[in-house]
Order: C-alpha cells, then sequence, then structure tokens
C-alpha cells in the first residue's frame, strides 16, 4: 500500500495522474491519448481571444510562456480585462478554460413545451440560449456571466463545462422567470408545472403528496372536504434564494451531464469552476474549488469566495468516511495524525482528531491506524486519499486511487458556496474591480498583494481608457509568472513563480452601476 500511495503522490505532484495529461496534444480536444470516443468539444483557447490555430499553438510554448490578452476589449462586456498564460511544463495543454457571455432567459409561455420537448432540452448542447444580440424586455431576464474553469488529469471536462455551465443555469433561471421579473411577488410554495430540467428529480410525487398534506391541501389526506385552516406559518423565501438555488442546481446538473457523457465522448479529467452572474442589481459568485474572487472598492479587499481543499473540507470528508467506511477500500483511516503512524508506535499514545474535533487530543495507537491517513499532507501538497487536491468540482467520475479500485468521486462535491454582493447599492469608481483568479495566481500573490498590484496600475493609467483592465490583468498574470532565471521562474523577492497555468479577469464594477 504505501508503494502504492508514494507512486500516485509523486505522479500528481507533477499534476498529471498515471496516464494522463502527458498523452494529451492540441488536437486531442481535452482527451487522452488511447481513447476512441469522440471529443464532446475540440481543444480551443476561450472563443473571446479569438486566436487562430497557429496562435493557439505558439501560446502553448512552457519555455516563453507568452501571456495571452485581448485583441480587442469589445469582445467582452463592461471593458473586462483577461489574460492568461501556460503552465511551466507540468501538463502539455493550458487546462484552465474561461467563458464570458450576455445572456438572455425569455419567460416561458405557459403550456408551451410539451413533457417531451423538455426532456429534448435537458442536456443543453451549447446552442440556443445565448441570445446576446437578443433585444430584452420587462419579461425578460438578462444577465452577465463571467466563468473560469481549472482542469486537472486532462482538460476535457474543463472544456466542457465552459461551454454549457451557463445554459444550465439560463435553464433554471427560466423556470423561474415569471416570479423574478415580479418584484413584489414572493416565490409560491408550490407550482403546478413540471420542471424544465430533469436531469435531477428534487422530489417524487409521493413527497409532494406529503407536503400538500402537511399544508392541508384539498384532497390530501386527512382533508377530503374544503381545506382546513393552516396550523404553522410558510417559511418566506426570497428571490435571491431562488437565484442561488439555480446556480447550485446549475453546478448539479452540469455534473451529472459530464458522468453521463462520458460513455459517448472522450471527456477526461475534472475541473474547478468559480462563475460570476451579475442579475438585477447583484452580482453572484459560485465557487467548486481553488480558485478565489475577491472585490477591489476603495482599496479594500472583500473576498468573495472560499477555497474548496483537503484541509478545509477536512471534517465533512472525515465524517462520510465514518458513516461510510466500505469508501476506504480496508486501505484508509478516516482519522487524522501529525504525522504518519509507525508500527513500533502502537500501544503508545499519540495526537490525533476526528470529524467532531478542530483541536487535538490523544489516543492510545491501534493496528488500524496504521492505515494511510483519508487526508495527508499540509497546505498546497495536502491531498485526499493521496491523489487530488480539491474536494470540489465537476467530473472526476472515473478517478481512482492509483492501482486500486477505491474511487475518489463519493469524497469530492459539486456543489458551490454562492455568495451575494448587492452592486446597485454601492457607487463604484474607474479602480474598483471584481477579481478573479485560477490557482496558480493565488498560490503565489496574496489577497492583499494582488489588490496593491492592481490598484496601483489603474491608479497610473488614464480612467478613460478601456484597455486599461486588460493591461491590469496582463500585469497581474506577469507579476505571478515572473521571470525565467538560471533557478526557474521567479518573482519580486526572488520568490519562486507559479508554474501552473494562470488566468485572471479583472472586471471593473462601475459598468454594472451604469447598467442598473
Amino acid at each position: 500500500m504505501l508503494t502504492r500511495v508514494k507512486s500516485a503522490v509523486a505522479s500528481f505532484m507533477g499534476g498529471v495522474m498515471a496516464g494522463g495529461s502527458g498523452g494529451e496534444h492540441p488536437g486531442a480536444g481535452g482527451g487522452y491519448g488511447g481513447s476512441d470516443l469522440p471529443l464532446r468539444f475540440p481543444y480551443s483557447r476561450p472563443q473571446f481571444l479569438g486566436l487562430s490555430p497557429d496562435e493557439i499553438e505558439c501560446s502553448a510554448d512552457h519555455v516563453a510562456r507568452p501571456i495571452l490578452i485581448l485583441k480587442e476589449t469589445k469582445r467582452l462586456p463592461w471593458a473586462t480585462g483577461y489574460a492568461e498564460v501556460i503552465n511551466a511544463g507540468k501538463s502539455a495543454l493550458n487546462e484552465d478554460q474561461a467563458c464570458c457571455e450576455v445572456l438572455v432567459v425569455k419567460r416561458r409561455p405557459s403550456g408551451s413545451a410539451t413533457p417531451t420537448d423538455r426532456r429534448r432540452s435537458s442536456l443543453p448542447n451549447g446552442e440556443g440560449l445565448s441570445l446576446k444580440d437578443t433585444p430584452d424586455s420587462s419579461e425578460d431576464l438578462t444577465f452577465h456571466y463571467w466563468a473560469l474553469f481549472d482542469g486537472h488529469a486532462g482538460s476535457g471536462a474543463a472544456v466542457v463545462a465552459s461551454r454549457l455551465l451557463h445554459h444550465h443555469i439560463a435553464l433554471h433561471l427560466q423556470e423561474v422567470t415569471e416570479i423574478l421579473c415580479t418584484p413584489n411577488l414572493l416565490p409560491p410554495t408550490l407550482l403546478d408545472e413540471e420542471p424544465v430540467n430533469h436531469l435531477l428529480t428534487a422530489t417524487s410525487s409521493r413527497a409532494l403528496t406529503r407536503a400538500a398534506s402537511l399544508r392541508g391541501a384539498a384532497g390530501a389526506p386527512g382533508s377530503p372536504g374544503t381545506p382546513p385552516a393552516r396550523f404553522f406559518a410558510e417559511k418566506k423565501v426570497s428571490h435571491e434564494s431562488l437565484v442561488i438555488g439555480a446556480i447550485e442546481n446549475a453546478f448539479k446538473d452540469m455534473d451529472v451531464q459530464i458522468e453521463k457523457e462520458k460513455g459517448a465522448y472522450n471527456i477526461s479529467g475534472g475541473c474547478t469552476a468559480l462563475m460570476v452572474m451579475c442579475l438585477q442589481g447583484k452580482l453572484y459568485v459560485g465557487n467548486a474549488g481553488d480558485s478565489r474572487a475577491i472585490i477591489i472598492r476603495a482599496g479594500e479587499v472583500i473576498p468573495m469566495s472560499s477555497e474548496f481543499t483537503p484541509e478545509s473540507e477536512r471534517q465533512r470528508l472525515q465524517f462520510l468516511a465514518y458513516m461510510q467506511p466500505h469508501l476506504l477500500g480496508n486501505e484508509f483511516t478516516h482519522l487524522e495524525f501529525p504525522r504518519r503512524v509507525q508500527r513500533k508506535e502502537v500501544g503508545k499514545r499519540m495526537l490525533y482528531r476526528d470529524f467532531t474535533m478542530s483541536g487535538w487530543a490523544y489516543k492510545t495507537i491501534e493496528d488500524d491506524d496504521l492505515k494511510f491517513p483519508l487526508i495527508y499532507g499540509e497546505g498546497k501538497k495536502a491531498r485526499v486519499l493521496a491523489t487530488i487536491g480539491v474536494t470540489r468540482g465537476l467530473g472526476d467520475h472515473n478517478l481512482k486511487v492509483h492501482d486500486s479500485n477505491i474511487y475518489i468521486k463519493p469524497f469530492l462535491s459539486c456543489c458551490p458556496e454562492v455568495r451575494v454582493y448587492p452592486l446597485s447599492q454601492h457607487e463604484h469608481g474607474a479602480d474598483d474591480v471584481l477579481v478573479l483568479g485560477t490557482d496558480g495566481l493565488w498560490d503565489v500573490l496574496s489577497n492583499q498583494e494582488v489588490a496593491e498590484a492592481v490598484s496601483g496600475f489603474l491608479a497610473n493609467c488614464d480612467p478613460d481608457d478601456q484597455h486599461r483592465y486588460t493591461m491590469a490583468a496582463q500585469d497581474l498574470v506577469m507579476r505571478a509568472r515572473g521571470v525565467l532565471k538560471d533557478r526557474g521562474w521567479r518573482i519580486s523577492n526572488d520568490r519562486l513563480g507559479s508554474g501552473d497555468d494562470i488566468s485572471v479577469y479583472i472586471i471593473p464594477l462601475m459598468y454594472g452601476n451604469k447598467q442598473n
């Protein structure tokens, strides 16, 4: 077992699983070499960069690591800035992906869709909902969308998610468009119509009957005649909560679609997902993984996401392993120790902690404690089941512990944390921005360092220059990548630069105020 674990850790530290993305090539579309399945989408760089095939090939230079930026600022809304750079050799391709769209969700006419129509639309194919040029009306919902996806063990899942996640969000928003477009209407507890998206069944008909019974609805058991008076008040649900629920369900549906389509398409690996949606004067930031979003407002840093790693989610993972020990394959223990337990220490007392503890205590070491820990390592080196360093994201359905039949997916969650920022309640200046970045940025720069770099750069730019945000994104990526020296990529104070893929959005918030 120890040899197996060492092998898995060694392979993942290089960013590639056994048999992983080293088999990728630009024509592989994120798939591994040797797969006979067709690609769901071909590999490319973000469409808004407008790169030719030759430019894409030149961008994959692991030695020069050229920084890619927007050719035209008009390609993105709000004069958004974007820049990216490939890794220093961790994987053949840049496994980050990005997407930016302006979508219009039209109110669904009553009774216009048959159950068959709904089933056909339940698996988005990347067409039909991105209506940038369609004029909106008071009955439509328009939202702006930015997203970053950081792939691992291949770029396939990141490519698919970058093409489709926003369509899942639009589908779920369409179900509640009428409610969201009526400010004074509280969301009703019960709807008569079927949902558009049947990928996930939230409740069974039996559960609905039970819910109706609790509300004392006519026709429910125990109420053959007129409905009796309600015996409790219903919980009030806000419009904001409906939007959050739409985002959460969209992530789940995206994960289900990837799993279903793996049988027909070559969709490699998994990915983290960080998205921002501007809707009705609010920013909704959803994060599943270790990318990060911060708002810089008047020099102040406002964190808009949390990273989900083996350390930050230790107690959730340990509780799952405790409740379902078969997931550990009799080779791992859910307990955490400060270091590996040695056989000669059986019978002695050692520091430990389990899912109930944030602190540490002593326990007597038993034979079961000699198994490899569910979570091992610190910081960026922490791994779940000695394999993966992130605990939330999309894909990874076939990921196993190296040379075993122990699946890792049960420990991974596709559910995002969603934070809301009341954009319309604040006046924003030209230097107030939202920064999104994959972990390649945050591995080497802190929130404060990023805020100081962006604010310092923008302060020296013409406030009316719409290219300033693209230039600021380029400067930020350059600071994180560093300069190639004899001892590798180096940043300020001769610190080690980021050898990972780096992708950055800088989104000026004042344009959101103008829109609202």
